[in-house]
């Protein structure tokens, strides 16, 4: 069957200096098995397959894939998606795009020429068990004195988050792929005032076959980030963060607190539209 497609680069104007997501813009009657081969085949981080909503306040749902497993909530994701979305003709019931997912219902937000997404809430956050910090120290040849802080940032991946004191030694990192097996790392450094952007983001997750694979802009660590950061006051309630600098990539994350809102904007292209036999 030959169901609309769209590939879209997510938190970059440019087209691929971001973080690509393959979207199925109409995923019914798709099963599982399926919508996993069909995330292996691309060899992108994650693909999506947009349904029908089953609650009555969303617009759309969404599920998310990386390989290997599914996800409740994703950041490029669902920005790429929704771009994707509304570029098909897409209409929203009300104020904002209500995306269903794992996590529950995603606010999405137009933001000038960028999407934003309201950060879900943290499932977890506080300390990182000392067993387990050292060994994601272990598997970054990082030393204590590199790091400033660390912290469960865990919002659907579960990302446990380090801040380190310098952005160089940040860039440098390459991950023991045995060490960290299984989990999911994000990284920050924060750059020195007055540049273009205030944070700088690396983040690692499981591959296939034991190895580690580096996204290029990811949503869900920097949402995560931000409210540990903001709400410790290490950051302001703006900024910009840099991703995928170390891949050649030029992704940038737009943070605004609102309220009691963390928003996560980008701007996202489509760089492949058309159909796809599944």
């Amino acid at each position: 069957m030959n169901r609309p497609f769209q590939q879209v680069d997510v938190f970059t104007d440019r087209p691929y200096f971001g973080n690509p997501v393959a979207v199925v813009l109409d995923g019914q009657g798709l099963d599982t098995a399926q919508m996993h081969r069909f995330t292996e085949w691309t060899n992108l981080s994650e693909a999506t397959f947009v349904l029908p909503p089953e609650d009555p306040q969303a617009d759309y749902r969404l599920r998310i894939f990386c390989p290997g497993r599914e996800l409740p909530f994703a950041g490029h994701p669902t920005l790429g998606s929704c771009h994707a979305w509304l570029a098909a003709g897409g209409q929203a019931k009300g104020e904002f795009i209500v995306q269903e997912c794992g996590v529950g219902l995603v606010r999405i937000r137009r933001d000038g020429q960028r999407l934003a997404f309201a950060a879900p809430p943290l499932r977890r956050n506080g300390a990182l068990d000392d067993d387990e910090l050292d060994r994601i120290l272990r598997g970054l040849q990082l030393n204590a004195t590199d790091v400033l802080a660390s912290a469960w940032c865990d919002n659907g991946p579960g990302w446990r988050a380090l801040l380190l004191r310098n952005v160089d030694r940040l860039l440098a990192l390459k991950p023991d792929a045995t060490l960290l097996k299984g989990l999911d790392v994000g990284l920050a450094a924060l750059h020195p005032a007055g540049g273009e952007n205030q944070l700088e983001v690396r983040a690692f997750f499981p591959g296939n076959g034991g190895t580690v694979v580096e996204d290029p802009v990811t949503g869900s660590l920097n949402a995560a980030l931000a409210q540990w950061l903001i709400g410790s006051g290490r950051l302001p309630s703006s900024y910009v963060a840099a991703q995928g600098t170390a891949m050649g990539r030029a992704g940038r994350v737009f943070v605004q607190q609102q309220g009691s809102d963390i928003w996560i904007g980008g701007h996202s292209v489509s760089c492949i539209s058309g159909q796809v036999e599944l």
